[in-house]
């Protein structure tokens, strides 16, 4: 097969070249294309390095318009329309694939060549972490090759020489690129993603149905970094805010629409007092407009391009979702107190229950208040018996509880006695409710873990959690983490509940423990220090960088100034170096050159490109020829083509030439 590869023709040789580069291109994107796209792509791929390696033609243009109809149809039928961030990607991908079908001319490949760069940067559509980035370098460097290979001279130039000079072109153009990062203004995009471009994204919901956090336990990815500047908080103290919950239809818990009028409703009334934290999020997109901070959090966070507001249940929200990667710093207080003093109109809202659910819990409220020094408690006492019930009453902390019904806390308090942190705090809730006591659901993220490497905290999915509060008597909102009752490893040493590792990781483990921990961290290290640095490139730190290279206060015309003074240094900078290059041509040429102006201006016909022997021809037909001037072309014409080392001669014939005689006197 190696034999044959190296003996296929090169237009062969070069479109198999092209179909590997084009399937490296799209390769990333297969989990998110439809199913029918991924395998129609490779397959037509796989068609058309079948055609290139027998030599054979290209299908007819029926077929290509029969497989164009198939794959608008299917783009159709999978998402309803050909507009869209996923729609799009999966039709350009499919053009591409099929545009390989009727590669006949270069104008075809010049569009394949552009497909392949559109598709190459659609990959930064769903993920711009550093690996798609070096996915992605190493699929331009493909592409140039091939573009380059496509304008080499005919033969069959080697693949590795147009390689070296696609690698050549992208260092060359490195500098500006960097430049062209570092300076261009930063100013918002001339259109903006459509409404499907963050969907299938994982995180905290908008609503919460029990159940729904556990299936985030197994989801590993980053939710967000937190660095603090200063003293760090305690562990089992992070608790970051997120979604309130506080209506609950009997199926689903949502954020609380009062039908109070706005005077009645509830506002934050927040106090904070103690120790204050400053961090700063790196928060990864998630198409929602939640900013996670701690618990409490008086003043809004510093988010650039963003402005921020919080609700009367203490969340942070930005005025736009968010759909990139953001960083943003805040400061909270461990130490506040929230909420109303005194019993309020608003806190009807928190006692509300659904009528016709969780029948048995109900009654068994009731049966707490017939117990003796009950029937009167207030709120602390009423949540230290449940807690204790919680704690004593064979309850389970799982990530497999099985498939709850109707009445989901019923089943949670009397049948399985199992669940994940929402089936707790949902029962929580509601048992609270029954007993008179104001109570809701906060989600949110619990802990994190400190990577060595950089000393940034992470958040992960997996970290998501749900935890409940409940109205005291001048205390306000307390929080209470029912979980910590069931499972106290899971509040307090952050035993997480995860899934088994694969067996790679196993066998590494064996034989190292801790290598995939620490191999983990030093590439979340990696990937976070890409984060700050390169998608985190702000206008704030284009600012700075000026203000080190001397501006004081420096503003977009300084910017702009800069930009444009580098690219005329750089343009100054190419024009004299190809000035530079013309000088040192190639000596032989010189003389040559030299040689056929000298013997012209005699007033022999000279034509344009003559070689030395037909000057030497020329020369003779005159009988006034200087038979050392013949012998001095002849022995040029042997530098040039003869196999010795011809360096010193040439400088000893340059130097004859300038005392040249061409014709006797």
């Amino acid at each position: 097969m190696l034999q044959r590869l190296n003996h296929l023709p090169r237009d062969a040789r070069d479109t198999l070249f092209l179909l590997g580069v084009i399937a490296w291109v799209i390769l990333p994107q297969i989990d998110r294309l439809p199913l029918w796209c991924s395998l129609m792509a490779g397959a037509v791929l796989l068609w058309r390095g079948v055609l290139a390696w027998g030599s054979r033609p290209l299908p007819s243009r029926w077929w290509l318009l029969a497989l164009l109809a198939l794959a608008t149809a299917g783009t159709w039928m999978s998402y309803r329309t050909l507009l869209g961030r996923d729609a799009g990607v999966t039709f350009i991908v499919v053009l591409l694939a099929l545009k390989t079908l009727e590669m006949r001319a270069r104008r075809d490949a010049f569009v394949i060549f552009f497909l392949g760069f559109f598709t190459m940067l659609s990959n930064f559509f769903f993920s711009q972490s550093l690996l798609t980035a070096a996915a992605m370098v190493v699929a331009l460097l493909g592409l140039l090759t091939a573009l380059v290979n496509s304008h080499m001279p005919v033969g069959r130039p080697p693949l590795m020489q147009a390689a070296r000079t696609a690698a050549w072109m992208a260092l060359a153009g490195a500098p500006i690129m960097a430049t062209l990062f570092m300076l261009f203004p930063r100013i918002a995009p001339l259109w903006g993603l459509p409404g499907d471009a963050m969907s299938g994204r994982s995180g905290l919901s908008g609503q919460m149905q029990v159940g729904t956090i556990a299936s985030l336990a197994l989801d590993d990815s980053i939710a967000m970094r937190i660095r603090f500047e200063g003293d760090t908080p305690p562990q089992r103290d992070m608790y970051f805010r997120g979604p309130v919950f506080s209506s609950f239809d009997g199926k689903e818990w949502r954020p609380l629409r009062s039908a109070f009028p706005q005077p009645m409703q509830l506002q934050p009334d927040l106090a904070v007092q103690g120790p204050a934290y400053s961090y700063q999020v790196t928060l990864a997109a998630n198409n929602r407009p939640w900013l996670m901070v701690l618990d409490a959090t008086p003043q809004a966070p510093e988010i650039r391009g963003y402005s921020a507001s919080m609700g009367p249940d203490l969340q942070w929200q930005a005025n736009q979702p968010i759909a990139d990667l953001v960083r943003y710093r805040a400061t909270s207080y461990l130490e506040y107190r929230h909420g109303p003093n005194r019993l309020a109109v608003g806190l009807q809202d928190y006692l509300d229950l659904p009528p016709g659910f969780n029948p048995r819990t109900l009654q068994l409220a009731a049966d707490l208040r017939r117990q003796p020094g009950l029937a009167t408690a207030g709120a602390q006492t009423l949540v230290d018996t449940v807690m204790d019930k919680l704690r004593t009453g064979g309850y389970e902390y799982t990530l497999e509880p099985g498939v709850y019904g109707t009445h989901t806390a019923d089943e949670f308090w009397f049948d399985r006695k199992a669940g994940f942190c929402e089936h707790i705090a949902s029962s929580f809730v509601l048992l609270m409710r029954a007993l008179d006591v104001p109570a809701r659901i906060v989600t949110g993220y619990q802990g994190g873990q400190v990577n060595n490497v950089d000393s940034f905290w992470t958040v992960r999915q997996s970290d998501a959690h749900a935890w409940a509060e409940v109205w005291m008597a001048g205390r306000g909102w307390v929080r209470v983490d029912p979980t910590s009752a069931v499972s106290p490893g899971r509040t307090g040493t952050f035993q997480r509940l995860a899934p088994q590792p694969g067996v790679l990781a196993q066998a590494l483990n064996a034989v190292s423990p801790g290598f995939t921990l620490n191999l983990r961290a030093l590439w979340e290290a990696t990937n976070n220090r890409w984060n700050q640095w390169v998608l985190n490139y702000s206008q704030a730190k284009q600012m700075d960088l000026l203000r080190n290279l001397g501006f004081s206060a420096p503003d977009w015309q300084d910017l702009s100034t800069v930009l444009i003074g580098l690219i005329v240094a750089a343009s100054l900078t190419g024009a004299g170096w190809n000035w530079w290059n013309r000088l040192r041509r190639d000596p032989w040429l010189q003389a040559l050159e030299t040689a056929r102006q000298q013997i012209k201006a005699t007033g022999l016909p000279v034509a344009p490109g003559c070689t030395p022997r037909a000057l030497a021809l020329l020369l003779q037909t005159d009988p006034r020829a200087n038979p050392l001037a013949v012998q001095w072309l002849l022995q040029l014409e042997a530098l040039r083509y003869g196999k010795t080392d011809a360096a010193g001669a040439l400088r000893a014939a340059r130097l004859q030439l300038r005392t040249m005689r061409w014709l006797s006197p």
